[in-house]
């Protein structure tokens, strides 16, 4: 029996749709405080570009069962794989070949993940389910992250890859689902499924944060998200970052994670402060202050051709360092699509300056009291 799943569906200009439509939306995303951006898979799957519009094509959320090129994908990867691999063919069938859309199967993988004595997996298995096949925000979301997963981690080569095998992805559709039971009033489970989850997985994302989509957690260990925070589209986080608060206060104390920005590894963020639109923390940093999102910047034509007209240049803020400061702007496309977080020349610049400033007032890097 089908499951009436969220498929997708690219509709030319003034076509018409038979399949009843509806409008999506997820309680999680987070876009109130960060501008419009498109994803990289928002050009392979257009129909998740969540609200966002194509030239001759108008993307549109449709209740059928057919034209899932995420699951159908998944599922092509898995028979390919247990007839090359035949003692994982009982695996890949329970986990995905049996299944007839995308929540079954992640339902199956989830629930035997975070069983345990008193969590019995048909019981999870059966919540898990129905919190999936009501909610058209986590049935988007799913497919997004796994979009992200193969796109910028070049250790995920499939789509069953990052339901099966990555960590990132299974810790980060448990937290969707714990995020829908706290916003339904089932407090109690969803922290239930958080401690889960957090010994399962070593992630610990509690439940009334918002986290939006196209997210990828690369390798997931030791990620910590706080209560308050909002992580937006397209984000990039690696493992280690802690998205966290500072001293006893309730309300909102943890930090704003704008879309498309890219937080390195062991990366501290403290307090109810906001990383911009496309920022870029490098590894380590310890971040206690705002980061700027994207500037427009000048670039000036070449020598070579001086006629050139300048034009303006989408920037993002790099920051780095502990406490991270702004050292730079990367004229790439966001940094979460891109994945390069490693320090440019802009940074090494910044380094020799404050190195020469320093010495020059008989000091290196700081100023020492006399």
């Amino acid at each position: 029996m089908s499951c009436g799943c969220l498929v997708i569906q690219e509709v030319e200009d003034g076509e018409e749709v038979n399949s009843k439509t509806r409008d999506s939306s997820s309680s999680s995303s987070s876009s109130s405080f960060s501008r419009t951006r498109r994803c990289w898979s928002e050009d392979m799957f257009p129909i998740y570009a969540m609200g966002h519009s194509k030239p001759n094509s108008i993307a549109r959320t449709v209740l059928d069962s057919d034209g899932d090129p995420i699951w159908d994908s998944m599922r092509d990867e898995a028979k390919s794989e247990a007839e090359r691999e035949p003692i994982l063919s009982s695996f890949l069938y329970a986990s995905v070949l049996s299944h007839d859309c995308l929540e079954r199967a992640l339902g199956f993988v989830l629930a035997n993940r975070l069983q345990n004595p008193t969590l019995l997996a048909t019981q999870l298995m059966d919540i898990f389910y129905d919190v999936m096949i009501k909610d058209r925000g986590i049935q988007q979301s799913i497919r997004l992250d796994a979009q992200a997963f193969k796109d910028r981690d070049p250790a995920c080569a499939s789509y069953s890859w990052a339901l099966l095998y990555r960590k990132g992805y299974r810790s980060l559709q448990s937290y969707r689902i714990a995020h829908a039971l706290w916003n339904q009033g089932r407090k109690v489970l969803a922290l239930a499924l958080q401690s889960r989850i957090s010994e399962v997985f070593a992630v610990d994302i509690h439940p009334a944060a918002r986290i939006g989509d196209g997210i990828l957690l690369d390798h997931g260990t030791g990620l910590v998200i706080g209560e308050t925070a909002v992580v937006g589209n397209c984000v990039s986080l690696m493992q280690g970052v802690t998205l966290g608060g500072t001293g006893k206060q309730i309300g909102d104390r943890h930090p704003k994670i704008c879309q498309g920005a890219l937080i390195g590894a062991g990366t501290t963020i403290l307090g109810n402060i906001v990383v911009g639109d496309g920022a870029m923390i490098a590894a380590g940093s310890l971040v206690l202050k705002d980061v700027p999102p994207h500037r427009l910047e000048e670039k000036k034509g070449s020598d070579e051709v001086e006629a050139k007209a300048s034009e303006e240049v989408d920037c993002g803020s790099m920051a780095v360092g502990n406490p991270a400061r702004v050292v730079g702007y990367l004229e790439d496309e966001d940094p979460s699509l891109t994945m390069k977080h490693d320090a440019r020349k802009d940074y090494f610049e910044h380094v020799a300056i404050s190195s020469m400033d320093g010495r020059a007032n008989g000091t290196f890097y700081c100023k020492k009291e006399s």
